[in-house]
């Protein structure tokens, strides 16, 4: 804390201000600015020079942290156990558990051939059995690989390159897999209910973040044809049979369809349009069900339309003439 900060704090406490309009004020924990009253006199006696030189002294006697020195025989320093924890607390909000968590940061720290879960027990200095555990849950999450160390002895656990792709690709699924139930409610509580409604809402948010995560597999090129393909749909204004399509854009006709197969297959390429299927090889191009709700196509369906363009105003009655 600062000397212009004690000062504040004094000149506000001498207005009767509480401890947490002050921390208000100057935008920290009201717990902090009680401790600072505390340990410098009662409120009545708070003097912000003296709270700053106390807080020299107090700085002064502390002894200067040491350096991590770095560990013998591969062995990790304080420095980086320390890591582990901080890291493996931040990955305990994505829904791992603690020892799980702690378990693959540090295999995610390790060396390229991993470790034993002897290795892990006296790094994290945990029992077997919770070593063990954890690796259970990372191997089921395919966020671990089992090795067989030289000579065939002691197994031991790698974190491999693609452990970030499967990790997305798993979340995925679920994502899915969480939009297919909604779905599922909806038909049980039906559309029009208030249960139904909030299932779609969510239902539509998990369908497109699974679509978006799911990524493409699709070369550049194909991606470049499908949005063109779409442009010449939305250009057109009408339905298009393929041969139209193909002889528009003088494409071959594989060329055409293996656009088109990729829309359908990735239909994020096409958000916010959609590619749809009218008749035999007969495509057009409409707005994603899920982008407009029912009131809002709606409104806009009743919305009143300028046909002299945006902005323009009929002209005043007699105006223009001779």
């Amino acid at each position: 804390m600062t000397h212009e900060e004690r000062r504040r704090i004094a000149a506000w406490l001498a207005d009767g201000l509480g401890y947490a309009e002050i921390g208000r004020r100057l935008s920290r924990p009201t717990s902090t600015i009680s401790r600072e009253v505390a340990r410098n006199g009662a409120p009545s006696e708070y003097l912000a020079d003296h709270a700053q030189e106390a807080a020299g002294h107090r700085a002064r006697r502390r002894k200067p942290v040491r350096p991590a020195e770095p560990a013998a025989d591969g062995q990790p320093t304080e420095l980086m156990r320390g890591f582990v924890d901080e890291f493996a607390t931040l990955l305990t909000a994505t829904g791992l558990p603690r020892m799980t968590a702690r378990v693959f940061t540090c295999l995610l720290t390790a060396d390229a051939d991993g470790l034993t879960a002897a290795d892990l027990v006296h790094r994290l200095r945990v029992s077997p059995a919770s070593v063990s555990k954890s690796i259970a849950h990372l191997e089921a999450m395919e966020l671990v690989v089992r090795q067989l160390g030289l000579g065939g002895r002691r197994e031991r656990y790698v974190i491999d390159d693609d452990v970030w792709l499967r990790a997305w690709q798993a979340d995925t699924g679920a994502h899915g897999r969480i939009a297919t139930a909604a779905e599922r409610g909806i038909e049980i509580f039906g559309a029009d209910t208030t249960a139904g409604a909030r299932l779609g809402r969510m239902g539509q948010f998990f369908a497109r973040l699974s679509e978006q995560m799911s990524g493409s597999s699709l070369s550049e090129t194909v991606v470049y044809d499908a949005l063109t393909m779409l442009a010449a749909l939305l250009h057109a204004g009408r339905p298009l049979t393929l041969d139209t399509l193909v002889t528009a854009l003088a494409w071959p006709r594989d060329r055409a369809t293996a656009a088109l197969d990729a829309i359908q297959c990735q239909p994020a390429i096409a958000d916010p349009l959609a590619l749809r299927v009218i008749g035999p090889e007969t495509y057009t191009v409409i707005t994603r069900p899920d982008r407009l709700s029912p009131a809002q196509r709606e409104a806009l369906r009743d919305a009143p339309s300028r046909r002299a363009g945006y902005g323009s105003r009929r002209p005043a009655r007699g105006a223009g003439r001779a």
